[in-house]
């Protein structure tokens, strides 16, 4: 509450995470060893469906979302669940055959492929249960989409491998069994995006040739029906609850920010962005989503390192992204900052609280 929030997102579906808990009474360390499901995982919802989340075996209890939801609301403060869908390396390792393929046949455990109705059977399931179970205030769907290259697993040494950022998009198309169903030529798409890759295309469009153009919308298309699929199940069920969607314009981004290119194609009441790489970044990223969806806008904002522990220079940029088009803020993460970096988020929340109407 004296940060000046005004509310929190709290995991209800989320991946694998070694996270610092600084304010924890008892611990300073949480290993969460797989995707997990922070509401209890009922028989009765989940019987006959293929895939089905697990429950964290290093919490007490199956509800730690509903004890910790309890807790922030008796403070005052509105539950968001924070509700990852297509990215779960424990599913993806049980069911190879779900998940997402590049051209080069590696797979990429982490990230489930929307192209499979067992993924989305999956993703509905999820939100149905966050909502009947969690009844939150708002809802954030992360990985509403295909993942891909980036956005990886443990002990990753894939950082410091010299692929430019087309190569990294190149690795994110996905050749499993049901999208190379969705393409025109899926051997000429395969040979395309191999040799892209290997000599270093200049962009996606110029390795992918003619099939760019029937690629891009098979890829956006994906988002777009998941994205329709979810937020039309919140808002018949649960009307009141606010949709938050992690979004980026690009429609060849491979993390779990789904493009909304083409159109978002569903009722978000925001769309949050990461802003993450700072202003040169991020500003044109941000004019670029609101060109592409006409949906009020968050700036997702990293409060930690390598971030500066400084209210002014963090106040600084969010100004920035406030002048670009941003209407509300996203902090990543004030549960794992010191004191002191929390001195600097509280000067920040309150400068561009007085900057910016409040949120609805």
């Amino acid at each position: 509450m004296s940060l000046g929030v005004d509310a929190v997102a709290l995991a209800a579906s989320y991946h694998t995470v070694r996270a610092a808990t600084p304010f924890h009474p008892s611990r300073r360390m949480v290993d969460a060893r797989h995707a997990a499901f922070y509401l209890p995982v009922r028989e009765e919802a989940w019987r006959g469906k293929r895939l089905v989340p697990a429950s964290p075996s290093w919490m007490d209890g199956d509800d730690s979302y509903g004890e910790a939801a309890s807790a922030l609301r008796a403070a005052g403060l509105p539950v968001y669940a924070w509700t990852v869908l297509t990215h779960s390396s424990r599913l993806g390792d049980a069911n190879p055959d779900v998940v997402v393929r590049n051209a080069f046949g590696d797979l990429y455990p982490y990230a489930l492929c929307p192209s499979h109705d067992d993924v989305v059977e999956y993703a509905r399931t999820l939100v149905s249960e966050v909502l009947e179970l969690g009844r939150p205030d708002g809802i954030v769907l992360e990985a509403c989409g295909p993942l891909g290259f980036f956005h990886g697993g443990h002990h990753e040494k894939t950082d410091g491998a010299d692929w430019s950022a087309v190569q990294q998009k190149l690795l994110s198309l996905c050749f499993c069994s049901a999208c190379v169903e969705r393409y025109d030529d899926p051997d000429g798409l395969r040979a395309a995006v191999r040799a892209g890759i290997d000599s270093g295309a200049a962009g996606v469009e110029e390795a992918l040739g003619d099939q760019a153009a029937h690629v891009r919308e098979v890829r956006t298309e994906l988002s777009r029906s998941l994205r329709r699929e979810l937020v039309g199940l919140i808002r018949s069920s649960s009307p009141s609850t606010r949709i938050a969607a992690h979004a980026t314009a690009d429609p060849w981004g491979t993390g779990p920010f789904a493009t909304v290119a083409g159109g978002v194609d569903a009722d978000v009441d925001v769309l949050t962005m990461t802003c993450w790489p700072g202003v040169d970044a991020s500003v044109p990223a941000i004019r670029a989503l609101r060109a592409e969806a006409d949906v009020r806008t968050a700036a997702y904002v990293l409060a930690l390192p390598p971030k500066p522990a400084d209210g002014d220079e963090l106040l600084k940029e969010w100004l920035a992204y406030a002048e670009a088009g941003v209407q509300e803020f996203h902090l990543y993460h004030a549960g794992l900052a010191s004191a002191q970096r929390l001195d600097a988020l509280r000067h920040a929340v309150t400068g561009i609280k007085t900057a910016l109407p409040p949120t609805p």
